[in-house]
């Protein structure tokens, strides 16, 4: 989910940036404006710890884990050791949160209109938030994550893999030199450390590993695409010089498995609930643009949720389909 605090500068406590200090102050009056000037001594989650006390006020675990999770420091759930500096770190930056804020309500900074204009949008932020974070939870479930995992291995076309050998020398004359001396028994694996100049491969015996043919370049592409198990081809031309290719093995390219897939598959399912809430919630609301559209970025329908989640690493966007199984190496 897209954070809703601003970031820390760095080191213990240390500096803030205004829309941490700003969130710090609309956390405060949310608490302020529900009659609840101090929090009661009942944990807010079951199992939440007491940590600190600010004026008479409980800063709880999960009020720090909370702070460690829009850092980006830990992921939603994962635990966070009380007894960890990185947790220590965190409690302090919530203690000044709270100074900064009581501060800054002390001084009636709150009641200026600007403060109040920042506040409501900080809340209203809270909220989308926290909407979006109860969707989310509802539908990415292992059960849909592994049914379009499933569905996924089902449209899924499986390319043959090809493992090779290869040695590169400068000239035309030189590679049939050296495929004579293959063809009288010669280890290909020396042949390639003496004479191959690709210094990627020549040291390992000019293991190529397992490819696709598709993820070659077009010269390897073309030779290699009838080439059977155990056959010497080449040599022929590609950059860097002439090429010689034994084919190792041959065989069906493995499918990505679930754990590698997941990441994706959660940014998918994700997008596509935040897509989904938000083209309900735009067809039933009246919504009047007042500007024109941008002349140098025009809107498209394959455009992502403004509210799409930021922080979920990789995955296609919301229009996308599921990703494809990366290439093997």
């Amino acid at each position: 989910m897209a954070n809703t605090q601003g970031r820390a500068s760095g080191g213990q406590g240390g500096f803030f940036s205004l829309g941490r200090v700003g969130l710090a102050v609309a956390l405060a009056l949310l608490v302020a404006a529900c009659g609840q000037n101090k929090v009661a001594d009942k944990p807010p989650e079951p199992g939440d710890t007491a940590v600190a006390r600010v004026n008479g006020q409980v800063i709880w675990a999960s009020d720090v884990k909370r702070e460690a999770v829009a850092q980006g420091l830990i992921s939603e759930g994962e635990p966070l050791d009380i007894s960890s500096e990185v947790f220590r770190q965190r409690l302090d930056e919530v203690i000044d949160q709270k100074l900064l804020a009581a501060e800054a309500m002390k001084r009636k900074i709150d009641k200026d209109p600007m403060a109040q204009r920042r506040l409501a949008a900080a809340r209203e932020r809270i909220l989308g938030d926290m909407l979006v974070e109860g969707v989310v939870e509802k539908a990415v479930t292992e059960d849909a994550i592994r049914k379009l995992y499933a569905e996924q291995q089902k449209l899924s076309k499986r390319s043959e893999e090809i493992r090779a050998r290869q040695i590169i020398v400068g000239s035309q004359a030189e590679a049939e030199s050296v495929k004579k001396l293959l063809a009288t028994g010669a280890s290909f694996d020396a042949l390639a450390m003496e004479r191959s100049t690709d210094q990627a491969t020549r040291f390992n015996g000019g293991d190529l590993g397992y490819f696709t043919l598709d993820v070659m370049p077009e010269p390897y592409g073309v030779a290699l695409k009838d080439a059977q198990k155990g056959a010497l081809v080449g040599p022929f031309a590609a950059e860097g010089g002439w090429v010689l290719v034994r084919v190792e093995d041959k065989r069906v390219e493995e499918p990505i498995t679930l754990e590698a897939a997941r990441p994706q598959i959660v940014r998918f399912l994700t997008y596509d609930q935040v897509r989904d809430i938000l083209e309900k919630l735009r067809g039933s609301a009246k919504v009047e643009m007042l500007i024109g559209k941008p002349q140098d970025a025009p809107m498209t329908s394959a455009q992502e949720p403004a509210s799409a989640p930021a922080d979920i690493p990789g995955g296609p966007p919301a229009s996308a389909p599921p990703p494809a199984q990366p290439a093997k190496k």
